[in-house]
């Protein structure tokens, strides 16, 4: 018997749900270090005018993909043009990548809220604790497999019950908590209006092609394209909510988190110290920067235990959409039941972890292409495989499906006042975007530019 499509029971479960998947570690740790290195008033200008074109059209049509078909991506390539069967099968592998090493990441946050709590945070602000902590080779893989756990519990209870119903909890507290934090910083840190303004202030001697690329490259990362994500959780919506709103709203989610964290972090980081302390993203930043300056801040215990729980929120929800995905489409491919799915995915995601922790440790010694096994299913995933996916739907649907079909599917809910704009983006301006993020992405994997 064919099972009964599940789905988000309104607009709010939607939005908060896909918003809970494009906000995640990339809006924390590495918006605000390509802020603050391009300018950052001009950065955020440029940021928000590609979310509003670029972001919005590549995003309207994943969702409209997964809504027309009522499939996850294999499924709806194949119901669209058999051709390109191979997009959705790409796209399915994306998540199924992400996944197991994005879960080690959110290991090291679980470690990183108890340590807090614990009263730790002046030992974890020492320069050799995350090393130290990474190094060994029993507690990540124990944190790293209750990180997993928590998120496949969440996906077994289904797309109402658990991944719809956690977001819309998880989601507002994130809000709050960075709300909290940044205003916490700029009024407790000494100096840190100086780090303010150095953020909101456009710095026009900074704009270039690169500011371009590097907005261009966060905006495709954090917005959770070409993931098959999009795709998945269009396949749950319902008719009657309004594709177009729906996108709008999840652009402002995404782009708000990211300016708040850019606004809790830059400044505190500037006061510490100054201009030459903005160069750190990713985990040096989080778990080695950071800890620092929560030691030597008014309170910085708390305010660093709290800190670690807005990450956890913003990584869980990520983490809870990324499985969704990978247990949609299995779904649809084999027909077994959702608790099934739901443990061989986690088997799966236990396994494959392991060997992104084991790569900081045991198995240090080993590299794919020079880097560590964690940074090349990240390069693999994010600078190869995830643009290609986002040029290919981007050639499918602008010249082969027609934006004609996206548009009537999206017309279905209301008027889709910009589809001029999607029409242009998509067919002509997307492609060369995306281009510029592929070739930018393996040309700064391999150290040849730096973003």
């Amino acid at each position: 018997m064919e099972q009964k499509r599940s789905s988000f029971t309104g607009k709010i479960g939607f939005v908060l749900a896909a918003a809970g998947s494009a906000v995640g570690l990339g809006n924390i740790w590495r918006f605000p270090y390509l802020a603050a290195k391009y300018g950052g008033g001009i950065f955020l200008l440029v940021y928000i005018l590609l979310s509003v074109t670029f972001g919005f059209s590549l995003m309207i049509a994943e969702i409209a993909i997964g809504r027309k078909t009522k499939l996850s991506p294999i499924g709806a390539f194949r119901a669209l043009d058999k051709r390109f069967s191979f997009v959705g099968v790409l796209a399915a592998v994306v998540p199924a990548i992400i996944l197991p090493y994005y879960s080690v990441i959110g290991g090291w946050v679980m470690k990183y809220i108890v340590g807090f709590v614990g009263g730790q945070g002046s030992a974890m602000a020492n320069d050799a604790y995350f090393g130290n902590y990474i190094g060994s080779v029993t507690e990540p893989l124990v944190w790293f497999a209750t990180f997993i756990g928590i998120t496949a519990l969440v996906v077994l209870l289904g797309v109402d019950k658990g991944v719809e119903k956690v977001s819309k909890i998880m989601m507002p507290a994130l809000i709050v908590l960075v709300l909290f934090i940044a205003i916490y910083s700029m009024i407790a840190v000494d100096g840190a209006w100086e780090g303010v303004l150095y953020y909101i202030k456009p710095d026009f001697s900074k704009f270039s092609i690169m500011t371009v690329v590097a907005a261009m490259g966060q905006l495709f990362y954090s917005m959770s394209l070409a993931m098959g994500i999009m795709i998945t959780f269009g396949s749950y919506m319902k008719k009657d909510i309004s594709i177009e709103k729906s996108v709008h709203q999840i652009e402002i989610f995404d782009t708000g988190v990211a300016f708040l964290a850019g606004l809790m972090i830059i400044p505190a980081v500037f006061a510490f110290g100054g201009e030459a302390a903005l160069g750190q993203s990713g985990p040096s930043l989080m778990f080695v920067t950071l800890p620092k300056i929560f030691d030597t801040m008014p309170g910085g215990a708390v305010i660093g235990a709290i800190f670690f729980i807005m990450v956890f929120f913003a990584a869980l929800t990520s983490s809870i959409s990324l499985m969704e995905t990978v247990v949609s489409t299995l779904l649809d491919k084999v027909k077994i039941n959702r608790k099934l799915c739901s443990g061989l995915v986690l088997v799966f995601c236990l396994i494959i972890g392991s060997l992104s922790s084991l790569g900081y440790s045991a198995w240090s010694e080993f590299t794919l292409i020079g880097m560590q096994i964690l940074d090349f299913f990240d390069f693999i995933s994010n600078s190869i495989i995830m643009p290609i996916v986002a040029l290919a739907t981007a050639i499918f649907v602008g010249f082969f499906l027609k934006p004609r079909a996206v548009i009537e599917e999206v017309e279905i809910s209301g008027e889709f006042k910009q589809k001029k704009l999607f029409s242009v983006m998509i067919r002509y301006i997307a492609p060369i975007c995306i281009l510029a993020i592929l070739v930018s992405s393996v040309l700064s994997a391999f150290g040849v530019i730096k973003i």
